[in-house]
């Protein structure tokens, strides 16, 4: 039986990218639907996404998790598949068949795309990106046994395999936390290379400024800890 595909894209003020993201995704031929999750954008993000074919889901409440949470909240009941990518240009969703196509075949639950084993645009990641993915995945193999490389938004993840992580985190730590308990539960997961890009419109919202660094990587090791010291 065919898996439905729902994409989630959370956007803030992404209004330049967003038309392209979507249609980038429509083109590939593998969604059923593509939800667009405005998360308090003061432009035209909204408007450009729906035009682009895309569902617009408000988020108004600042926060990435928060604008994710709303797009697993949206999802129609039929959806199979969940996949998960940024809105400002710099995922590449030619790679979504690399992502979707394990789980498709029921080889895996939760298929991740690395930035650092793909090709990468120069000056797409800054060095506190990568330094963080591959800190991190040296801290989950301790923890966990699992090989990450990165912490990148752009993945895949079986919609009762997403079900079952019970995700609570607000912010920035979303994908560690998403990763941290698809390991501790036990999903088959998968890192397959991704290239990525500069972004081609709005401003970073965490590598863009020092402040904008510091306040990602406080939520993304206040995540670490806090997921590591549950109980299981």
């Amino acid at each position: 039986m065919k898996l439905s595909l729902s994409v989630i894209i959370p956007a803030l003020n992404e209004e330049k990218p967003i038309g392209n993201v979507v249609r980038a995704c429509l083109t590939t031929g593998l969604p059923d639907e593509i939800l667009v999750v405005d998360n308090g954008s003061t432009d035209r993000t909204a408007e450009c996404a729906a035009a682009a074919g895309a569902r617009v889901v408000s988020a108004p409440a600042p926060g990435y998790g928060r604008a994710c949470a709303a797009g697993i909240g949206a999802l129609p009941a039929t959806t199979g598949i969940v996949v998960f990518l940024d809105g400002d240009g710099s995922d590449c969703p030619e790679f979504m068949e690399d992502l979707v196509r394990p789980i498709i075949d029921e080889q895996y639950d939760f298929v991740i795309g690395s930035r650092t084993r793909g090709r990468r645009e120069r000056g797409s990641m800054n060095f506190q990106q990568l330094f963080a993915g591959r800190a991190a995945g040296f801290l989950l193999r301790m923890l966990y046994g699992v090989r990450y490389t990165d912490m990148c938004p752009f993945r895949a993840i079986r919609r009762d395999a997403l079900d079952r992580l019970a995700m609570r985190e607000e912010t920035y730590g979303w994908n560690l936390e998403m990763q941290m308990r698809g390991a501790r539960v036990g999903l088959r997961i998968l890192e397959v290379p991704v290239n990525h890009r500069c972004r081609t419109g709005g401003e970073s919202k965490v590598s863009g400024t020092l402040r904008g660094t510091f306040v990602a990587g406080a939520r993304i090791l206040a995540t670490l800890f806090r997921v590591a010291a549950e109980r299981s």
